[in-house]
């Protein structure tokens, strides 16, 4: 396969220079990546381990549509970040207002998640409400953050400072995860119930995610200047802005790569537990073990991948990942053992941390300057439409095969193939110059 990345020479890969740019401290690249550490046990807990299975089989009392309406819940609360992932990036342009906004996402992500834990068996309207709210805030956060890379990192070291914070991410991941299961152990231990541990386990979530927030609210400056208002709404400049983007045309390439081959990913991570328990029979304890050992590879995976890609070059990077995930999926399709499975859950893991970090590197170093709030929120929106489609096509897919839960994880990997072959016309070191020209 020929691809098009600009990959660094051997003198180049030896001599990288400094990570951080000019003036940037080491204490705030910590603060920086600590976002990430904090804000990982909402996916963990909430999104993936442990509230979506209480919510089937606790608050919807196993209903046969209770997994339509969770996956529902997910595309709805997706789609307002879609749709909203723009204007927030807009407007933290033309204001400089990235931390700001940055900080009122946290606190409703963690005032939700924490409200969550008060939902009773029952109360599936409100739950399903509060889950919106705490993934919308919880999403648009991430984005936001994510636009402060480029002006901490420099453009051919991206990859290694997000690198740093998606692997520091899966270790917050790992402690949340860690810290509730400890207190479910202990709680089951002494006869309690799912309903009286899982909502102590949200307030666990809430708790670590403010207290470790703190960081990067304390030591990331805002050095973006307020730009001159243009005098149209914010949904007018992101629809001047994508117009404008034909300029970037690798920009514009891999945003569409990014909707493909996310959403892959994004199926992977709403059902991998489903997929566990469904296909190959494991229990409770045996699918949370799975995630937890996955979140150590995964950490493995963006912390070593980050140096990695930043001596390949970006899009070989990214391909490599495509590559391991197509090989996840088909040894996930064929698995009859637990054995073979752990396989693929830990390959996915490495692919995982690894592709994430890769993908908002490359958007970084494709971002003209002057808006790159702009189009971290355009990355969003690309992983959030992924986020809406990748989970509906496997709950589509299982639906009309009669709960064939195999071939709908065959269909997920398409959209890897599909990401793999749209990233063979991304030229990195073309879309970098392109954005400094116009930037």
């Amino acid at each position: 396969m020929s691809l098009n990345p600009s990959t660094p020479t051997p003198d180049a890969a030896a001599n990288l220079g400094p990570v951080l740019q000019d003036g940037v401290r080491r204490r705030e690249a910590f603060g920086w990546a600590m976002f990430d550490f904090a804000n990982s046990g909402y996916t963990t807990v909430v999104i993936t381990a442990i509230y979506g299975a209480y919510f089937v089989a606790g608050i919807a009392g196993g209903a046969t549509w209770a997994t339509l309406a969770w996956t529902a819940a997910l595309a709805f609360s997706n789609l307002l970040v879609l749709l909203s992932a723009p204007v927030l990036g807009a407007w933290a342009d033309v204001h400089a207002g990235k931390k700001r906004l940055a900080a009122l996402t946290t606190i409703g992500c963690v005032l939700t998640t924490a409200a969550l834990g008060w939902v009773g068996p029952g109360s599936v309207l409100l739950a399903l409400a509060l889950l919106v709210l705490s993934n919308a805030f919880f999403s648009s956060g991430g984005n936001l953050v994510a636009a402060f890379l480029p002006e901490l990192a420099r453009p051919q070291r991206l990859g290694t400072l997000s690198g740093w914070g998606w692997g520091l991410g899966y270790v917050g991941g790992l402690l949340c995860l860690a810290l509730c299961l400890a207190y479910i152990t202990w709680a089951q231990a002494r006869g309690h119930t799912a309903s009286e541990f899982v909502p102590v386990t949200l307030l666990i979530t809430a708790g670590l995610f403010a207290l470790t927030a703190l960081p990067f609210f304390i030591l990331v400056r805002e050095r973006a200047q307020p730009q001159t208002r243009s005098g149209i709404s914010a949904w007018a400049q992101v629809a001047k802005t994508w117009r404008q983007s034909a300029r970037y045309q690798d920009m514009r390439r891999f945003i569409i790569c990014i909707v493909f081959y996310q959403a892959g990913i994004m199926t992977v991570i709403a059902l991998a537990a489903i997929y566990a328990q469904e296909v190959m029979g494991f229990d409770t304890a045996q699918t949370v073990m799975m995630i937890f050992v996955v979140n150590i590879t995964a950490a493995i995976g963006a912390l070593g991948f980050g140096y990695l890609q930043d001596r390949i070059g970006p899009v070989r990077g990214i391909a490599l990942t495509l590559l391991g995930w197509i090989a996840m999926v088909l040894v996930a399709w064929s698995s009859e053992s637990a054995a073979s499975f752990w396989v693929a859950a830990n390959l996915a893991g490495l692919c995982l941390g690894a592709s994430q970090s890769a993908g908002r590197a490359l958007v970084g170093y494709l971002a003209p300057p002057a808006q790159r709030a702009e189009f971290f929120g355009l990355w969003g929106l690309a992983v959030m439409l992924a986020s809406i489609v990748g989970p509906l096509t496997y709950g589509l897919v299982t639906w009309l095969t009669g709960g064939d839960h195999r071939t709908a994880m065959l269909v997920t990997g398409l959209y890897f193939v599909i990401g793999l072959l749209l990233l063979r016309g991304v030229d990195a070191e073309r879309g970098y110059r392109a954005a400094l020209a116009q930037g």
